[in-house]
């Protein structure tokens, strides 16, 4: 059978298969592509770097493009080889970009810190989560901060990366988790990126304005996977999550927190200054205990999520393989 009467199926296998190798293998141990993307940013930022917004636009502008090229030549090179080379292309490059499975991974293993009260372990855990100053947590602020991290991240880390594989194949994979990753690096407001990280921080808000919604639909259906109420989910989402002043971390957080049946928000401490965050969810808040119900709520979420984008590559390639067929 021709390649083009099956359009989109060899990316779904692709996302499929790759999401599966994130379960087994987690993150590649060696020769992560997402570090040497960091190193690239770096080098580059000592070049771009001033302080105002049309630095940062060409700054991103600069790294996005380039991770785009590399995903379209990739996809030409994947395609001349057939359905096959396609669909393990797209595998390998979902693997790379998936963190999904190591920040489950960061979550129990910061319970089990949290559990045996060994805060020195706790705190030197957590920068591999967020950017919050760890030294002035105790073991609320660490659970909280912890859970806050992997309900976010299940978003960013996760499904983000899945839907834009689904909509524009390995282009989007890497422009996903290029712009995923600038976001962590400078989209903060710290005195030295409030304009520089400003163009980082409002490009990743646009690509995830849909997986961030498709994280807190899937939280709400999952709920009960975690003891939770569906309905606890959606009203922590349709009730608090504006107030948050992420329009998407606010979503995945809030209805997180429903489904969890606790609370999130309070006084957050990062290294550039203090914020005070609204609260989401009507629950108590957070213990320790409540980070394996976190992990299992986003391994849910997850799993789910690479089912909808399965599905969505799908009906991706047959409209575009419809629209190419009227022409």
């Amino acid at each position: 059978m021709h390649r083009t009467s099956r359009p989109g199926t060899a990316r779904a296998a692709g996302l499929l298969l790759g999401f599966i190798a994130d379960r087994v293998f987690a993150d590649p141990a060696r020769w992560h592509p997402v570090s040497g993307f960091g190193r690239t940013a770096m080098a580059l930022e000592n070049l771009t770097y001033r302080d105002s917004r049309w630095s940062g636009v060409l700054h991103v502008a600069v790294l996005v493009a380039g991770a785009a090229g590399v995903g379209a030549a990739a996809t030409r090179v994947a395609r001349r080889g057939g359905w096959g080379a396609e669909a393990a292309e797209t595998a390998v490059a979902t693997w790379a970009v998936l963190g999904g499975t190591s920040l489950g991974r960061t979550g129990t293993a910061m319970a089990a810190h949290l559990t045996a009260d060994d805060l020195a372990a706790a705190r030197a855990l957590l920068p591999s989560l967020c950017g919050r100053d760890p030294s002035v947590l105790g073991v609320d602020g660490l659970t909280r901060a912890t859970l806050e991290s992997v309900a976010e991240n299940t978003s960013d880390s996760a499904v983000g990366a899945l839907v834009w594989g689904a909509v524009a194949g390995i282009p989007g994979l890497f422009v996903y988790r290029a712009s995923n990753t600038l976001d962590a690096m400078i989209g903060y407001r710290s005195p030295k990126y409030h304009n520089f990280g400003w163009a980082a921080a409002r490009w990743d808000d646009v690509l995830n304005l849909i997986p961030a919604r498709l994280t807190g639909a899937l939280s709400v259906l999952a709920a009960p996977t975690v003891g939770g109420s569906p309905r606890e989910a959606w009203e922590a989402w349709l009730r608090d999550a504006s107030a948050h002043p992420s329009p998407n971390a606010g979503v995945a957080e809030a209805s997180a927190a429903g489904a969890l049946g606790i609370s999130l928000g309070g006084r957050t401490e990062y290294a550039h200054g203090v914020e005070m965050r609204p609260s989401l969810g009507s629950g108590p808040a957070p213990e320790p205990v409540d980070l394996g119900r976190a992990v299992r709520l986003s391994v849910a979420v997850q799993g789910s999520a690479a089912l909808v984008s399965a599905a969505l590559a799908v009906a991706v390639g047959q409209f575009h393989f419809r629209r190419r067929s009227r022409r």
